[in-house]
């Protein structure tokens, strides 16, 4: 494993809870990995054993290919190179931007005219140019948290350590924001770690995401990975909406795919799993994962489309672009989006399909944290 950050199986716990069992990965130079999980996943223990302010139980961590953490021994957050970005601004009121901006590079000793050049060059990168001598009192909370960034930038750091920045921002500027740090983060050529419970903001501003569970690392991989070929139910139900639907496998999994009997709505075609290995035996239990927009509604049934099946609309929600119904078909309910052109109503009697190339599908029970593995996943 090669990186500017690796983590080589480390591990924390607290008495006997164990909040980081084991974690793996690297950071490559000037990439953004973002650390996604729901609270009490081990994101955040993570980031604050590469920060320097715990030291792990086990494994350890290296930066530029220096080992600053392990059980024997751990680097002060002073000496690893690293910056953190807090969740709260953390800025000083009694100080203007630009001495907020410019006191890391005064306790490093770096000459006045050298700190002034530098400090005005990280306030035009964050687009607060002209606004050095005001006080943080005079700032938005969007302009403060640029003053949080500038302040661990200016003082070029090897690895830049974010803990859910933006989360104190409102909903447009937080949107607006994670924009304005990706286009930094690229600029510069940054190598960033970013902690956060939101899957949007991920999604917009990681290279790659590292998805947590239970202080277990559930999957690794770009956005679009982690959408499209989830690789466990977790993953599948974290990172936007889905439908889980259980069932037993009608026959072998083949080339040529499989047929799954779902409970309370019959047989469903799943494509081919392209490389899978472990496949199940007819009678397994499975479950299917399909996104609410991979569901298509019909007027009618289309000829033998696999996967067509009668239902009926018992619930509609606008949602600006796009309607998000619930389908009842047989005893299930079915979470689906349509464009909002052409509405059905609720009560109608409707068809959906579900693209048998969109449905993943996972053995019960072979999973990180306690998830399913899945039978198709992502080709290496």
């Amino acid at each position: 494993m090669a990186g500017k950050l690796i983590l080589d199986e480390v591990r924390k716990s607290y008495g006997d809870f164990a909040a980081v069992r084991g974690v793996s990965f690297a950071v490559a130079g000037g990439e953004c990995v973002v650390l996604l999980g729901p609270s009490g996943c081990g994101k955040t223990t993570t980031l604050r054993m590469v920060a320097g302010f715990l030291r792990p139980d086990g494994g350890r961590i290296l930066i530029d290919g220096k080992p600053v953490a392990s059980t024997v021994s751990s680097l002060p957050p002073h000496q690893r190179g690293v910056a953190l970005v807090f969740q709260s601004y953390a800025v000083w009121p009694h100080r203007t931007v630009f001495e907020n901006v410019a006191y890391g590079l005064k306790l490093r000793r770096v000459p006045k005219r050298e700190i002034e050049t530098r400090v005005n060059e990280m306030l035009a990168v964050v687009q607060l140019s002209g606004l050095g001598s005001r006080y943080p009192g005079e700032l938005s909370g969007g302009q403060q948290q640029r003053v949080s960034l500038a302040r661990s930038l200016v003082i070029s750091p090897s690895i830049l350590l974010l803990d859910e920045p933006l989360s104190n921002l409102d909903a447009t500027l937080r949107e607006e924001m994670r924009f304005e740090l990706k286009a930094i983060q690229r600029r510069l050529g940054i190598t960033m770690l970013y902690v956060t419970h939101d899957q949007s903001e991920a999604m917009v501003i990681a290279d790659r995401i590292v998805v947590m569970n239970h202080g277990l690392i559930e999957q690794i991989g770009p956005p679009d990975d982690i959408y499209i070929r989830s690789a466990t139910p977790f993953v599948a139900g974290f990172v936007g909406l889905t439908n889980f639907l259980r069932g037993r496998l009608a026959g072998p999994c083949t080339g040529a795919g499989a047929a799954v009997e779902v409970e309370g709505m019959g047989r469903v075609e799943v494509a081919p799993a392209g490389g899978a290995s472990g496949r199940p035996a007819a009678g397994a239990e499975v479950t299917l994962n399909i996104r609410p927009e991979d569901i298509q509604l019909l007027h009618g049934r289309e000829g033998e489309a696999p996967n067509t099946l009668p239902g009926v609309v018992r619930d509609r929600s606008f949602l600006g672009s796009f309607l998000d119904y619930r389908i009842q078909v047989g005893g299930t309910m079915l979470r689906a989006q349509a464009p909002k052109d052409a509405p059905y109503e609720i009560g109608a009697a409707v068809f959906v399909r579900l693209d048998p190339d969109k449905i993943r599908y996972f053995a019960a029970g072979n999973g990180q944290g306690g998830e399913a593995a899945p039978l198709n996943p992502p080709r290496a």
